[in-house]
């Protein structure tokens, strides 16, 4: 399969993206009529949870392959070979270690009993995750991205009908068995997702003995991308895993009940970000053909081209993400009330929307950092940024203002962050 430009690139990505937020949404509103607010409230508590194990589980060794294979430099058949045991063997651990704690995490952390068998069936999970990330970022080297577009939509599809067929039966057995449920879907589909990308490898693709031999220098060079990488990640991670925890332990000892906190952060979570965060499947799409072009690119030492991609994915983000912030912010009760069928959160989303701005070019400026090898760059820009917003969320949560506390933490971590990393790109190609 050849190679698509730049553009192209974006383009497929863009449709794709726009295909499974599209499904995405769908599934959210799905969930919320067959759950309500306290099962989205339940399925958001330990969402924080699935995305930390999922950046513990790749180790940001999709973002390794994905940089090392655009060099052009390496044979990509015994470096995706070198890095899948890898994968697997910290896959093993973390699942190991996640079943023990399990009960400690639902009941001593979250407060939630509920939350036990969701947070056991993400363990299921996590091995297909990561083996399906990293055959994607092979065809993302390649700059092929039509297999990842493909095997996303037909994933989030048959998530979608699983989600209506088994929601109504299992929510008789409980909110919990049909949030445990919910997460169980994704191994049919990120199975299917995985025989899809195997479809798009070429037809007279040869696997040689030493194809699969262990290669120790390839494995060492993929580690020194993705430990800051999963550092980076992880950390960020760690703070949405952190989110839930400080929220219920603060306010609950201000004096607010289970229920209000449980119901608002559903709203928050499960409403109002997924709405504010729609148009960033142009910025994901942007920023993922972006990667291996600014990769090769400074490889290679054609600066004057990587300048001019970057200002140019810059553009396209503000392009889009602009009208859709003003849209959202002059009408959050307009789009809560179509998507929805509530106006819950229509505050919120008002004052988040102009802040958002900013949000939908963190993406592409993330992915310029790790191309041109600065993700330890990244990497203190997401500690900095979390720590604000961990310290802030526990301050304003004490001061009695409900969720707003939330809010406005997230707009000061989304402030620094952008600004921090615009300079440290513009800082770096100067040089």
């Amino acid at each position: 399969m050849r190679k698509e430009t730049f553009i192209k690139s974006t383009i497929i990505l863009i449709i794709g993206g726009f295909l499974t937020k599209a499904l995405g949404m769908i599934i959210k509103i799905v969930m919320s009529r067959l759950m309500g607010s306290e099962g989205i409230g339940l399925y958001m508590l330990v969402l924080p949870t699935f995305s930390l194990l999922i950046g513990l589980c790749q180790f940001g060794i999709p973002t390794a392959l994905s940089k090392l294979i655009a060099e052009e430099s390496k044979n990509n058949k015994r470096l995706l070979f070198s890095l899948l045991p890898i994968s697997l063997i910290i896959n093993i651990i973390i699942i190991s270690f996640v079943i023990v704690i399990a009960p400690t995490l639902a009941f001593n952390f979250l407060h939630e009993k509920r939350a036990l068998l969701p947070i056991l069936a993400i363990c299921v999970v996590l091995p297909l995750t990561s083996t399906s990330s990293i055959l994607r970022s092979y065809f993302f080297g390649k700059q092929q991205m039509l297999p990842h577009v493909t095997s996303n939509v037909l994933e989030d599809i048959i998530r979608l009908i699983l989600i209506i067929i088994g929601v109504p039966i299992f929510i008789s057995k409980g909110l919990e068995v049909a949030v445990t449920f919910v997460i169980l879907t994704n191994i049919i589909s990120e199975l299917s997702s995985i025989l899809v990308l195997f479809f798009f490898l070429p037809k007279n693709l040869t696997i040689k003995k030493q194809d699969l031999a262990f290669n120790k220098g390839y494995a060492k060079e993929a580690m020194n991308i993705s430990i800051p990488s999963t550092a980076s990640r992880l950390i960020g991670s760690f703070g949405y895993f952190l989110e839930p925890i400080i929220l219920t332990n603060a306010l609950t000892y201000v004096g607010y009940s289970s229920n209000f906190i449980v119901t608002e952060y559903g709203v928050i979570s499960g409403f109002v970000m997924p709405l504010l965060l729609l148009p960033s499947f142009f910025t994901m799409a942007i920023s993922q053909a972006l990667l291996p072009v600014i990769s090769k690119a400074t490889s290679n030492k054609h600066y004057d081209y990587a300048k001019k991609k970057i200002k140019q994915a810059i553009g396209i983000s503000l392009l889009i993400g602009v009208p859709a912030s003003l849209l959202l912010a002059i009408f959050p009760e307009f789009f809560l009330g179509l998507v929805y069928n509530t106006h819950d959160g229509a505050a919120y989303m008002r004052f988040l929307a102009p802040i958002c701005i900013l949000q939908y070019i963190q993406a592409p400026l993330s992915a310029c950092l790790d191309a041109m090898g600065l993700t330890k760059l990244g990497l203190k820009a997401t500690i900095i940024g979390t720590l604000i917003r961990t310290i802030f969320l526990l301050i304003f949560s004490l001061l009695k203002i409900g969720m707003w506390g939330l809010i406005f933490s997230t707009g000061l971590n989304v402030i620094f962050t952008t600004f921090y990393n615009l300079y440290q790109v513009k800082t770096s190609l100067k040089k």
